[in-house]
């Protein structure tokens, strides 16, 4: 068995992707064109919603969401501190705060019953951005039963949940507007990349235009229409968010192969749960009503039998060449978060009892079984020298 390095995360990439990024460049059309079109176009048809907007990152799909659907300075957003930082920057862009709940510590998503519990004791509240923690759908069936009572609006943040579905429906199709991510590890991988859908048009064409500095036609559309090339209005105060053609080759054909992907994934992920279950370890909970799209694999070490630490654990994987990670230090940890909000470790107990456990364990398309049964024989053999 090669000790050759094993990485956390590579993405899968093939011929398809190449060619169609070589054909790109042969056309002289680089910036956002006709391959973003299509790949938008194909997107949309893949999720079932009648809008779809490519943008260069999943942070600049939230921020557009939010800017659409109207929050001020002031407002409140409910969002997990366990998430990357990227969810809740987003809203104090926009002068907004926001209010962090603590999570389900099977699910490691946003409690529903908290998110409850604090719209009983706080106003100001405008909207719920739910994360779908590591391919896992949030229960978005009481969340959007509070959103409706609470006239509430809700932006699912989706950078992990590709193809993800809840109770039969593909994720993207809950919320007023989702956003995804096309990052290097995620299930569909353009390097950077995102994606916004909605299945309101006011919202859509409110993206449409902030995401190219609130130019009300982009430089394909002036290219094909009746007007002069030359021809445009800024119609409000946009951004720099657009997608390239470049990116949007690599998504066009990893948008195919996204089944394909989850698939591999699943396999992958149920060698892990069989092989590990008898050790002092919990293994993702998989929720009945969801399809786990497995972006992340995240064990969680049972740290009162063993003689190590998480982080002595992660250590000793590394040394046998395996790589992992940790999703995620959560955000009321950092300093910016931390200080802001005068916040301490205690203020969200599952968040950070879950961070202290976790480790993400490699899970792409690529891995092979070898590969997958090295992780398994490494961890098992941590492990077994580790317990008490």
């Amino acid at each position: 068995m090669s000790n050759k390095f094993l990485p956390f995360a590579l993405p899968s990439i093939g011929e398809e992707e190449i060619n169609e990024v070589v054909d790109t460049l042969r056309s002289g059309w680089l910036t956002t064109g006709p391959k973003t079109k299509r790949f938008e176009e194909n997107f949309a048809q893949f999720v079932g919603v009648p809008y779809a907007l490519a943008v260069n990152s999943c942070t600049a799909g939230l921020h557009l969401a939010l800017e659409a659907v109207g929050i001020q300075p002031g407002d409140k957003i409910i969002v997990t501190p366990y998430t990357f930082t990227a969810t809740a920057e987003v809203i104090r862009y926009l002068g907004a705060e926001p209010l962090f709940v603590d999570i389900d510590p099977k699910t490691f998503n946003i409690d529903p019953k908290k998110i409850a519990a604090t719209l009983d004791t706080v106003d100001g509240v405008k909207a719920i951005i739910p994360v779908h923690f590591g391919g896992q759908a949030c229960e978005m069936e009481p969340i959007l039963a509070l959103a409706q009572k609470h006239s509430l609006k809700i932006i699912e943040d989706a950078a992990h949940a590709l193809p993800t579905h809840y109770k039969g429906r593909m994720i993207g199709n809950f919320g007023d507007i989702t956003a995804y991510s096309f990052y290097v590890t995620k299930t569909v991988a353009t390097g950077e990349g995102g994606m916004i859908v909605t299945a309101n048009p006011d919202y859509a064409e409110r993206i449409r235009t902030l995401r190219l500095h609130g130019i009300s036609r982009d430089a394909f559309n002036r290219a094909s229409s009746n007007l002069p090339a030359w021809y445009y209005e800024v119609i409000a105060p946009g951004f720099k968010y657009n997608m390239t053609d470049i990116t949007a080759a690599l998504g066009i054909h990893q948008l195919q192969k996204a089944n394909k992907f989850l698939q591999r994934r699943a396999e992958i992920a149920a060698q892990y749960t069989q092989e590990l279950t008898d050790l002092p370890l919990h293994t993702p909970y998989l929720h009945p009503n969801s399809t786990h799209a497995w972006h992340l694999y995240v064990i969680q070490l049972q740290l009162e039998e063993l003689t190590i630490d998480r982080n002595t654990f992660i250590e000793r994987m590394n040394a046998a060449g395996i790589g992992t990670s940790v999703h995620f230090i959560p955000l009321h940890l950092h300093r910016y978060w931390r200080d802001r909000y005068g916040f301490k470790p205690e203020d969200f107990p599952v968040a950070l009892d879950v961070y202290h456990r976790a480790v993400s364990l490699p899970i792409y398309p690529s891995m092979n079984d070898e590969q997958v049964a090295r992780v398994i024989s490494t961890i098992r053999q941590i492990l077994t020298e580790a317990c008490k």
